[in-house]
């Protein structure tokens, strides 16, 4: 007995082929409702194995697994889109203060000795200044990169625009007199081949 048993209502059942003949969805969406169809364990399903879906559908048990669970307990459509997360994996070491922050300090001048700032003397200085605990060098080329910021700049401004070159820069034109040369007609090529003894 699967601990996650699929049972389809006859409504959803109908939904999920319409869905996969329809075959408009995201490619992960048509895939978890093939599964469901598969796995469906009321009298009217083929109550498929795992394996035999996972052969089927050319997905690993694992996430024939995870949409059965989703299924059963939070219901249909949870299964069909993986809910998005209410926090990122991973928390943003500079919020929005703390990259300004960086900015700033990317256009100030740089320390005593240096002609410009590294990112590694910037990673160091916000652990100094105790903005963040710690920070790689890695995060502070992106938060800089995001905000075209240019470290060093005579101007020390972080949003400096470069300037673009005149559309209406004035042609050149060259005329050189062609008298007394005489073009061949008709068609011709650049391509020769060597003359045969």
């Amino acid at each position: 007995m699967k601990k996650y048993k699929v049972t389809l209502t006859a409504d959803e059942r109908h939904a999920l082929q319409a869905l996969v003949t329809k075959g408009k969805a995201a490619a992960k969406k048509l895939m978890h409702a093939r599964i469901l169809l598969k796995a469906d364990a009321a009298a009217e399903g083929p109550a498929w194995t795992d394996d035999q879906i996972a052969e089927a559908v050319a997905v690993n048990r694992r996430t024939i697994e995870h949409v059965r669970q989703r299924f059963v307990e939070q219901g249909l459509e949870a299964a069909l889109v993986r809910k998005k997360q209410d926090r990122p994996s991973r928390e943003r070491k500079l919020d929005g203060a703390g990259a300004a922050r960086l900015i700033t300090l990317a256009c100030s001048k740089p320390p005593l000795g240096r002609a410009a700032w590294t990112l590694r003397l910037l990673a160091d200085r916000l652990v100094e200044l105790q903005i963040v605990a710690s920070i790689s060098t890695e995060t502070v080329r992106q938060v800089l990169k995001k905000t075209n910021s240019s470290r060093g700049c005579e101007s020390n401004g972080a949003f400096r625009r470069r300037p673009m070159p005149s559309s209406s820069v004035p042609w050149r034109t060259c005329w050189k007199s062609t008298t007394g040369l005489t073009m061949r007609s008709g068609p011709w090529s650049a391509w020769t081949k060597p003359a045969s003894n």
